[in-house]
């Protein structure tokens, strides 16, 4: 609860005011018996009708003023739960944005999908209700029995035996429902991805003719989730029909116990009313102190995601600026990989095993091999997407670690395998991140990419809309706008994973040649299926299964590199070895 408190505290005074002004409420309501008892006793006994009036007058008063108070709590309340689970999620939402590539992984888009969504609506929720009742239906429940211990004490121990069988049955229902509602959340989860799976992979799924398998998987899903809410619900729902019946049998013996009293003139006939409606207030405050439990119950799961979540390890630098003081970055390489190993977190075999590579400043370097030899890899731990298992990574002469994210961001702009745009204008898209980058710069970041004759057939130009994932874009279009998005901020390295190969073979030829112009001259990291598309490196690099199995220049490697000739002259005809 911890957690909970921590975005509470800043809402101290609402916390407090909502269940105080919900107290006052609940003393006004706890006076009604005691009126109703005087109209009857005296006023309509006596047959004093300006009695009547005046006490008519008085329960209108506390009826007004209640419903103040009430207005007034709830206004806290809602205040306290909204805002405080408005800034968890916009903290969860911001932890999610620097996890770490392992965390994230480790978690899944759908499980940080419902907790960003569900959950914390089911926390808000929880949080209102509890501001509002916590303090006031437990103090309704005891000033009820109270108030019916001042009006006659025999009569108090039917109050006490009605409480502690309604504690029986809503602890029995609370230890029951509990284990039901965190399994709810989980299957939420699953339906989650389901749902995003298929609605990303629509044309898959249409094109292989599987739709139906797809809809049978998910109505599993989803009939799970029902028998799961379906349980939930039966046992929550017993709580109302046997908290009835427990207090109307107490009413029934109030009404049995109150007779006999009147009749031996020990009681008024205004007191047994009174304790009735002292009964029928408890029966209240408990159905909804009932309800409060199950939206705790589904709360309480919520906040213990959320904090899993928030725990995870986010994106930290290892090195602090203490350590690599007095680095020297003086003609130091533009990249160093010192005997570099690397295991993904779930992983059994390494993906990288002790690569060491010098990478000099405005070189290219092509990065070629199999599928799965650790090509995107060796890229993504440059950028410290992941860190190192071992060894080291140095960029201008310092270990990758001690830069910051936007450091690095400045430093190496990064051309996925995957096309991705955000909605908004190509100008947006392209100025993702940089808000001092120029039209000037925008537009020599198109040139070179060869988007340029993309952007100039839009309507709009640099103001043309980009849909939901891009899909007024081709997937050549899209890969040459997220390259001039790579190129706008004018990196110091530019790293192009596999990013030309919606490209034909003459634009990507033009796409390679306006790089190598480019007067600021990057370091190019290159990696593609094409040996055509790294033969003009300055410097290639070979990789299987993790491991280099060679390096050096296109005319060196096809020479002597076996693994390199397979790659070349499955691509080339044979005839055209040199």
């Amino acid at each position: 609860m911890k957690f909970l408190l921590q975005y509470l505290k800043d809402y101290k005074k609402e916390s407090i005011l909502a269940p105080l002004f919900k107290m006052c409420e609940a003393v006004f309501e706890l006076l009604v018996p005691l009126v109703m008892a005087a109209i009857i006793d005296q006023g309509i006994a006596d047959g004093d009708t300006s009695y009547v009036i005046r006490m008519c007058i008085v329960l209108v008063v506390l009826a007004v003023v209640g419903l103040i108070f009430a207005v007034t709590a709830q206004y806290f309340a809602a205040k306290a739960a909204i805002f405080s689970a408005a800034k968890m999620r916009k903290d969860l939402f911001c932890h999610v944005m620097d996890m770490s590539a392992a965390s994230h992984e480790s978690m899944g888009t759908s499980a940080l999908t419902t907790r960003i969504t569900s959950d914390i609506n089911q926390i808000q929720n929880g949080v209102n209700m509890f501001l509002r009742l916590f303090l006031r239906s437990p103090f309704i429940v005891l000033g009820a029995m109270v108030m019916a211990l001042i009006v006659d004490v025999k009569a108090t121990l039917i109050f006490v035996g009605v409480i502690a069988a309604l504690a029986v049955v809503v602890y029995a229902v609370m230890k029951s429902t509990l284990p039901i509602f965190s399994g709810i959340q989980r299957k939420m989860e699953k339906i989650f991805l389901a749902v995003g799976e298929n609605l990303e992979g629509a044309r898959v799924i249409r094109a292989f003719g599987n739709q139906e398998e797809e809809s049978a998987a998910f109505a599993d899903s989803t009939q799970a989730l029902y028998g799961d809410q379906m349980k939930a619900g039966r046992v929550s729902a017993l709580l109302n029909p046997v908290t009835y019946v427990i207090v109307n049998l107490g009413i029934v013996v109030i009404l049995w116990f109150g007779s006999t009293q009147v009749n031996q003139g020990m009681l008024a006939k205004g007191e047994v009313v009174a304790l009735v409606n002292y009964m029928s207030q408890i029966l209240v405050e408990l159905i909804k102190l009932a309800n409060l439990i199950v939206l705790l119950m589904r709360a309480v799961p919520s906040i213990g995601r959320v904090q899993q979540v928030m725990e995870l390890q986010a994106d930290e630098r290892i090195y602090t600026d203490k350590e690599v003081e007095g680095t020297s970055t003086q003609g130091a390489p533009a990249v160093e990989y010192q005997d570099v190993s690397f295991c993904y977190p779930d992983g059994s075999e390494p993906a990288l095993s002790h690569l060491s590579l010098t990478v000099s400043r405005h070189s290219t370097v092509g990065i070629i091999g199999g599928t799965g030899s650790g090509k995107s890899t060796l890229l993504q731990l440059l950028y410290h997407r992941y860190d190192v298992t071992e060894g080291q990574i140095r960029i201008n002469g310092q270990d990758v670690r001690s830069y910051t994210r936007e450091e690095l961001s400045k430093l190496i702009g990064v051309v996925p395998q995957k096309a991705v745009l955000f909605h908004g204008t190509i100008r947006d898209n392209l100025k993702m991140g940089r808000e001092d980058v120029t039209q000037e710069m925008l537009e020599e970041a198109a040139t070179a990419a060869q988007a340029d004759n993309v952007i100039a057939a839009k309507q709009d130009g640099w103001d043309e809309e980009v849909l939901q994932d891009a899909m007024n874009f081709s997937g050549g279009q899209r890969q040459r706008l997220t390259i001039a998005r790579a190129l706008a901020g004018r990196p110091q390295i530019l790293l192009l994973d596999d990013s030309a190969s919606a490209l034909d073979v003459a634009t990507d030829a033009a796409l390679r040649k306006a790089i190598r112009d480019l007067t600021w001259q990057p370091t190019v990291f290159i990696i593609s299926q094409r040996a055509s598309s790294v033969m003009d490196a300055d410097w290639i690099v070979v990789l299987e299964d993790g491991v280099c199995v060679g390096s050096g220049t296109h005319e060196t490697l096809l020479r002597d590199n076996e693994v390199y000739q397979e790659i070349y002259y499955s691509q080339f005809p044979k005839e055209g070895q040199q």
